[in-house]
C-alpha cells in the first residue's frame, strides 16, 4: 500500500479538500485561486494521485482538469436500474467520432467525411450531452462554424486527452472496422503495391 501524503503536508490536505468540495473538475489555476499563486499544486496533485491509485476512489486528470471519481473497476456497484437516456444514433456516433479525430471541423467537412448530410439535430444532441462545443469560425468565405470536443467528452470516455483515442490498428484489433472498409483498404494497398 502506498503511504499517504504526510499529514503535516497542509498543501496536500488543502488541495484534497478543495477538489472534494468542488462541483466540477478543476484546473491547476482554479485550485490556486483557493490556495495562492505560489502553491505547488502540481506536486500536491501528483502525491494525492499516487495515494489514491488503486483505492475505491481515484484522483484523475481529464483534459487538464482534476477530480475524484469512483475506481473504474467498482463503478458497477453504484449503478442502479434506471431509465436509459436517449441512445446516440449511428449518425450521432459517426459525427462525434469525426469531430473527435479531426477537430476543429466544420459541418461541411463532417458531411464530406461521412458522405451524407447531417441534420442540425445531430449536432444539437451532441452539444446537449456536453460532448461537443462550437470552436470558432474558419477564416474562409462564409466563415463556417467549427466544432470540437469538450472536457466532458474526455471525462465521459475516460480519456486524459485526445491523444488517447484509439488508432486505426487498435480499432482493427477490436473488430470495430466495417469489413467493407477493410476490403477497400486492402484493395488500395494492393493497387499501391502494383504501382
Amino acid at each position: 500500500m502506498t503511504l499517504p501524503p504526510d499529514p503535516a503536508d497542509d498543501l496536500a490536505r488543502a488541495v484534497e479538500a478543495v477538489l472534494f468540495a468542488a462541483e466540477a473538475p478543476m484546473t491547476v489555476a482554479d485550485i490556486r485561486l483557493h490556495l495562492g499563486p505560489d502553491a505547488d499544486v502540481p506536486g500536491a496533485l501528483a502525491d494525492l494521485a499516487t495515494f489514491y491509485a488503486g483505492r475505491g476512489i481515484e484522483l484523475v486528470e481529464r483534459g487538464g482538469r482534476w477530480h475524484f471519481q469512483t475506481a473504474a473497476d467498482l463503478a458497477h456497484l453504484l449503478r442502479r436500474d434506471r431509465e436509459e437516456s436517449r441512445k446516440l444514433s449511428r449518425a450521432g456516433i459517426e459525427t462525434l467520432a469525426i469531430i473527435a479525430y479531426h477537430e476543429p471541423v466544420s459541418r461541411a467537412e463532417i458531411e464530406a467525411i461521412r458522405g451524407v448530410q447531417i441534420s442540425k439535430g445531430t449536432l444539437d444532441v451532441l452539444m446537449e450531452a456536453g460532448w461537443v462545443r462550437p470552436a470558432g469560425r474558419r477564416e474562409v468565405p462564409g466563415r463556417p462554424l467549427t466544432y470540437a470536443t469538450t472536457s466532458a467528452f474526455l471525462s465521459h470516455f475516460g480519456l486524459a486527452s485526445r491523444k488517447d483515442l484509439p488508432g486505426l490498428d487498435d480499432l482493427r484489433a477490436a473488430g470495430l472496422l466495417d469489413p467493407i472498409d477493410l476490403a477497400m483498404e486492402n484493395a488500395v494497398e494492393k493497387d499501391d503495391d502494383h504501382d
